[in-house]
C-alpha cells in the first residue's frame, strides 16, 4: 500500500457551491477555499461562473458550471444555450443533467441527441463534459447501463452519479437521496468506456468515503466537505476495502 498525498486527493475534488441559498459572500469564501486547497474545480451556479473564473485566474483550479440543474427538464436548445453562456463566462468543465423522464421513457434517440448537442458545444470549445444520471431517479440498472453506453459512444469525459439534490419520496413520506452508491459506481465503471471517467457525487463526505470510491475507479468527486477531506489525508494509507460502501 502506498501513501496518498493531499494533492492527489485535492485533484479528485470538484468543490461544490450549488446550494440555492448560498449568498455572494458564501460563494466568494468557497472559491477562496478551493484555491487554498488547490482542488480540481469549483462547481458553481451558472450566474456566478464569471465570478469564479475571474477569482480562479492564474490558479490551477478550474471553473465548472451546471446545466439543466438540478432536474434536467430544460429543452435541448436551452441546455445548449446555457452551455455556451457558461463557457463564454469562463467555465472549462460542464456538468449537465440528463432528462430523466426521457430516460425512463426509453426514448434513447432523444437522450442521445440531447447529450450529443451538448458534446458538440463542449468539444468545440475544448471544455470537459460530465453527464449527470441522477441515479436516485433510475431504480432499474438497465437505464443506467444504456446511459453509460450512449455516453461512451459520444465520448463524453465523465459520467456522474447525482446532483446531490435528487430527492425521492421515501416510504415514510419524507424526501431523501442515496447519491453515489457502491453498486452504482461499480456498474458505471463496468459499462463505461475506459476513456470515460466516473464522478461520484452525493454522500461522499469524508476521506474514508473518498478512498473507497477511488478504489472503485472513481477519479473525481463532488464535495462540500472539501477542507475536512483534505486535512484528514496526512499519513493515510491507500488500499482500503470498498466493500460495504
Amino acid at each position: 500500500m502506498g501513501k496518498v498525498t493531499k494533492l492527489e486527493i485535492a485533484k479528485m475534488i470538484d468543490h461544490s457551491l450549488l446550494h440555492p441559498t448560498m449568498d455572494d459572500q458564501t460563494l466568494i469564501e468557497g472559491i477562496e477555499l478551493a484555491k487554498k486547497y488547490n482542488v480540481a474545480s469549483v462547481c458553481i451556479k451558472p450566474y456566478a461562473v464569471k465570478l469564479a473564473a475571474d477569482m480562479l485566474e492564474g490558479s490551477d483550479v478550474m471553473a465548472c458550471s451546471v446545466i439543466g440543474f438540478p432536474h434536467g427538464n430544460s429543452r435541448v436548445d436551452v441546455k445548449v444555450f446555457e452551455t455556451e453562456r457558461a463557457i463564454d463566462d469562463g467555465a472549462v468543465e460542464i456538468d449537465m443533467v440528463v432528462n430523466a423522464g426521457k430516460v425512463l421513457s426509453e426514448d434513447w434517440d432523444y437522450v442521445r441527441n440531447e447529450i450529443g448537442a451538448i458534446v458538440a458545444v463542449t468539444k468545440k470549445h475544448g471544455a470537459a463534459l460530465k453527464v449527470i444520471f441522477e441515479n436516485d431517479f433510475l431504480p432499474e440498472a438497465k437505464h443506467k447501463i444504456r446511459l453509460c453506453e450512449i455516453c461512451s459512444e459520444l465520448k463524453v469525459d465523465f459520467v456522474k452519479t447525482s446532483t446531490g439534490y435528487g430527492f425521492v419520496k421515501q416510504k415514510d413520506g419524507s424526501y431523501n437521496y442515496k447519491g453515489a452508491t457502491h453498486d452504482d459506481l461499480v456498474l458505471m465503471r463496468k459499462h463505461s468506456d475506459p476513456g470515460v471517467e466516473v464522478k461520484a457525487a452525493g454522500g461522499v463526505r469524508s476521506l474514508e468515503d473518498t478512498l473507497k470510491v477511488r478504489e472503485l475507479g472513481v477519479s473525481r468527486i463532488g464535495a462540500t466537505a472539501t477542507a475536512a477531506i483534505i486535512e484528514a489525508v496526512d499519513g493515510k494509507e491507500t488500499g482500503e476495502s470498498p466493500e460495504g460502501y
